[in-house]
């Protein structure tokens, strides 16, 4: 008999695991079990682990009281820039709830989404962003579909008229795509771009040429591929001119005051949730203005006034972004988040800054990101070794974006200090086994 079917076969044994007689397995069933059960590539002899450890006085943040056995084990830590890792204990708690939500006899994802079950979580995830973020009632709070990339068009579609002009400030890859799909719409100007340095700066505020009677003044928060990030935000100059801010990379990783801004809009999939899920921040005195070829899919009337349910919205994305909020509130809000978010990011840059030349990151301090840690090797030809080591420590997705290459490691706040720590360790023993 295989390992695997005698595991089978003694949780069919054991009543503790309380599994119904019509689960149980025969004989025939279990000769179904392969013979030889193939390793995976990273288990091979040809690689023997050389137990990168964290800190013996860091524990695992987020992870649940009651935890399956060998749960956090079986996990690796993945740095992918999104869809990203989620916490543990908002996973735990959603794999509890997916068979049947609270009693309802339903899981969230057969549920109507004008039932009562449904109504009351999208309720509570509003009202729990709504918390977070402080966001008064002079805001809508729409949870729409299509990614941040959707609402490229959507911004200018709905608080623009054809002719109006509006002002980009270009920090990355996103900045850059926004910019170029509202020309479809409107009159975007880019008054800064930081694409001939390779994106590695923020303009100072002061240097910025905005235009007068600008319809809006657009940033990218958080440009994920390049890791720079905006630590505070411009001012429009003309008191007409509203602020809107692409902030898929880093919402909800830090406070942010909503008031400064006219629209706000990310992408739940790095901090928040899963990917399907797009949250849109609009002061209410904006919506109502779309331009008539606006698709209706796209007009933040028709979303504000059905309480984002016009159409079926993507319901269970909704419901563990409604988890994540409740996890993110009783950690002690998003000041608490960020000083979490500080210290990770610090551990490792610290690891680049101190590795004198072997590892190295192109962006101006002053505007790294905490989210997102762009770097580069000295020797180019050993990131793939680098990448593939990596994983076989049970750390992935390391590979830097396909535009700009090297490393990125994208460090949200579902990244554990231990994750961040146990890159570090490794980053310093490859170090040891390649320099020189």
């Amino acid at each position: 008999m295989t390992t695997a079917a005698m595991s089978c076969a003694a949780a069919v044994a054991n009543p503790r695991h309380n599994l119904k007689p019509a689960t149980s397995i025969t004989t025939t069933q279990m000769a179904a079990f392969p013979a030889n059960i193939s390793l995976p590539l990273n288990m091979g002899a040809a690689h023997k682990p050389r137990s990168i450890a964290c800190s013996s006085s860091t524990t695992v943040q987020n992870s649940p009281a009651a935890a399956p056995a060998g749960s956090s084990s079986d996990r690796v830590f993945n740095f992918a820039a999104g869809p990203a890792t989620l916490p543990e204990n908002v996973l735990l708690k959603a794999q509890e709830e997916l068979y049947n939500w609270r009693g309802s006899g339903m899981s969230v994802m057969e549920m109507s989404h004008r039932g009562k079950e449904f109504l009351s979580i999208i309720q509570k995830a509003e009202s729990d962003l709504r918390t977070l973020l402080n966001i008064s009632s002079e805001y809508s709070v729409l949870f729409l579909q299509g990614g941040a990339t959707t609402q490229f068009a959507a911004v200018p579609l709905n608080l623009c008229k054809p002719d109006d002009v509006v002002d980009y400030v270009i920090t990355g890859s996103w900045g850059d795509k926004a910019f170029k799909e509202a020309a479809k719409y409107c009159k975007p100007k880019s008054i800064w771009s930081g694409k001939s340095e390779k994106y590695t700066k923020i303009p100072s505020f002061d240097a910025l040429e905005q235009t007068p009677g600008a319809k809006y003044l657009h940033i990218c928060a958080n440009e994920t591929i390049h890791g720079v990030e905006f630590k505070d935000y411009p001012k429009p100059a003309d008191e007409n001119t509203l602020l809107v801010a692409d902030m898929s990379s880093n919402f909800c990783s830090k406070p942010v005051d909503v008031t400064k801004f006219g629209v706000i809009y990310a992408g739940a999939q790095k901090n928040v949730g899963p990917s399907g899920v797009t949250i849109v921040i609009v002061r209410s005195d904006l919506i109502g203005n779309a331009q008539p070829i606006t698709p209706v899919m796209l007009d933040y009337k028709i979303h504000a006034d059905n309480n984002s349910l016009y159409n079926t919205p993507p319901c269970y994305g909704i419901y563990m972004c409604g988890l994540v909020f409740e996890d993110l509130i009783a950690q002690g809000g998003l000041s608490e988040v960020e000083k979490k978010n500080a210290k990770k990011a610090s551990i490792l840059y610290d690891a680049i800054d101190g590795s004198k030349g072997f590892y190295w990151c192109p962006v101006e301090k002053s505007v790294r990101s905490l989210m997102n840690v762009p770097f580069t090797l000295a020797k180019p030809e050993l990131e793939a070794e680098f990448v593939k080591e990596a994983s076989m420590e049970k750390m992935v997705q390391l590979k830097g974006h396909r535009s700009v290459g090297g490393m990125r490691a994208s460090i949200y706040n579902a990244m554990p200090l231990a994750g961040v720590e146990k890159l570090v360790s490794f980053m310093k023993d490859f170090q040891a086994r390649h320099d020189g």
